[in-house]
C-alpha cells in the first residue's frame, strides 16, 4: 500500500464520514424547483451513481453537495456535521468535472499538486504526494507534460489524481467520461472502480449512461424531474423497479396493463394470470424484459404466457438479436441469442412465451 492509499484508508477508519442528504430543495427563481425534497443516505465507502436524463436534478444535487450551489432548503451532513453553509474549499470534497478543468499553463504534476499548494503543504510533500497520485492513475511518466500534450483520457486521469491527492472524505464525479470514446470510457470505468476499491472512498458518480451506472455502482439513485424515483442496488433497479419511469429508463422493457378482477389478475392481451395479486392497488404496469421472452417450442402452457408474434423488425447485436413486433394487439420486443434467431426474418410469425413469474408488477400511481 503506498502512502496515498494509507492516507485515505486511515481517514476511513478515523472519520467514519458518511453523507446524509435531507429534504434538499433547490429553486433558481423561487417558483420552479430543480430539486424537490430529495433525501438520501450514502454509506461510508459506498459507490453511488446519480442516474437520470438531462434536467432531472442529478447534477444540481451533486453541485449542492460540492458546495458550488446553495440549497434553497434542506440539509447536507458529512460525518454527522452540517456542511450546507460551509464553503466548497473547506468541505474536504474532491471533484472531477466532465471538461477536466485543468490549468493549461501547468504541467500534470503541477495540476495535481495545486490543491496541496492551496493548503500550504510543504513543497517536498507536494512533490511526493502528487507523484504518488499520478502513479496511482498510471501516469507516473507524464508529470512534466502540459494538458495540450496529453490525450483526453490522460487529461481525465490527471483530473482524477488532482481530486484524490489531498485525501478527500468524498469524491464527486460529474459525467467524467462523457467526452471520451467508447473504448476509453470502458478503460476509465475499470480504473475508477479499481481506485475506489483501493482507497475505499465514498464516491458519487453522476451519469445519464445506464450501463455505466449498472456496472460501477453499489447503489443507484434514479432521478426524474427533481425527485429520486428509486434508490437501490443495480439488480433491484433492473429487476424490481418501483415506478414505470425506472422500468422504462433502465434497459429495454415491455409494459402490459394488468388489472385486479375479483381475487385475480388479468393482463392486457393475455387474459387471466395464475400469479398472486399484490395487496395494494387495483391497476398495475406489468413489466416483462425482452430477454425473459423466448421461442415457444410446445409443452404445458401452465404458468406461461404464450402468444403468436409477428416480426416487424430485427436488430442484430452480435451475440443476440432484438425482435421487434406485435402480438395480441401489443407492441413487444424479445431478445434472443443469435444462434436461436439465425433463421428468423422480418414478416415471420412465430410463437413466443415467457413465464408469468417473470412479469414484474408496478402499482399504477
Amino acid at each position: 500500500m503506498n502512502a496515498l492509499s494509507q492516507t485515505h484508508s486511515q481517514g476511513v477508519v478515523m472519520t467514519q464520514a458518511y453523507l446524509e442528504i435531507r429534504d434538499l430543495v433547490k429553486s433558481y427563481d423561487g417558483k420552479q424547483q430543480a430539486v424537490r425534497g430529495i433525501s438520501l443516505d450514502i454509506r461510508k465507502g459506498e459507490f453511488v451513481s446519480f442516474l437520470g436524463p438531462s434536467g432531472s436534478g442529478k447534477t444540481t444535487t451533486l453541485m449542492m453537495v460540492a458546495g458550488f450551489e446553495m440549497p434553497t432548503s434542506g440539509s447536507i451532513l458529512l460525518g454527522g456535521r452540517e456542511i450546507a453553509p460551509v464553503p466548497a474549499h473547506k468541505r474536504n470534497i474532491g471533484m472531477v468535472f466532465q471538461n477536466y478543468a485543468l490549468f493549461p499553463h501547468m504541467t500534470a504534476l503541477e495540476n495535481v499538486g495545486f490543491p496541496l499548494r492551496m493548503r500550504k503543504t510543504p513543497a517536498a510533500e507536494i512533490a511526493r504526494r502528487a507523484a504518488e497520485a499520478l502513479d496511482m492513475v498510471g501516469l507516473a511518466a507524464f508529470g512534466g507534460r502540459h494538458p495540450r500534450e496529453m490525450s483526453g483520457g490522460q487529461q481525465q486521469r490527471v483530473a482524477l489524481a488532482r481530486a484524490l491527492v489531498f485525501g478527500p472524505d468524498v469524491l464527486l464525479l460529474d459525467e467524467p467520461l462523457g467526452a471520451l470514446d467508447k473504448n476509453l470510457r470502458e478503460q476509465m470505468q475499470v480504473e475508477i472502480k479499481r481506485i475506489h476499491r483501493e482507497l475505499g472512498i465514498t464516491t458519487i458518480y453522476v451519469t445519464h449512461d445506464q450501463s455505466e451506472a449498472m456496472t460501477m455502482s453499489d447503489r443507484i439513485a434514479v432521478f426524474s424531474q427533481g425527485v429520486v424515483e428509486q434508490f437501490a442496488p443495480p439488480l433491484d433497479i433492473y429487476q424490481r423497479p418501483t415506478t414505470r419511469f425506472v422500468g422504462s429508463f433502465i434497459g429495454d422493457s415491455n409494459f402490459l396493463d394488468v388489472t385486479r378482477q375479483n381475487d385475480g389478475l388479468v393482463a392486457q392481451g393475455i387474459g387471466a394470470l395464475n400469479i398472486a395479486a399484490p395487496s395494494q392497488a387495483g391497476k398495475f404496469h406489468g413489466l416483462v424484459r425482452p430477454e425473459a421472452i423466448g421461442l415457444w417450442t410446445g409443452g404445458d402452457e401452465q404458468g406461461h404466457c404464450v402468444l403468436s408474434f409477428l416480426i416487424e423488425g430485427l436488430v442484430h447485436y452480435g451475440d443476440s438479436v432484438l425482435l421487434i413486433g406485435s402480438a395480441a394487439g401489443l407492441n413487444l420486443r424479445a431478445r434472443l441469442p443469435s444462434v436461436q434467431a439465425s433463421h428468423l426474418h422480418e414478416g415471420d410469425t412465430i410463437r413466443i412465451a415467457w413465464r408469468e413469474n417473470d412479469m414484474h408488477l408496478i402499482p399504477v400511481q
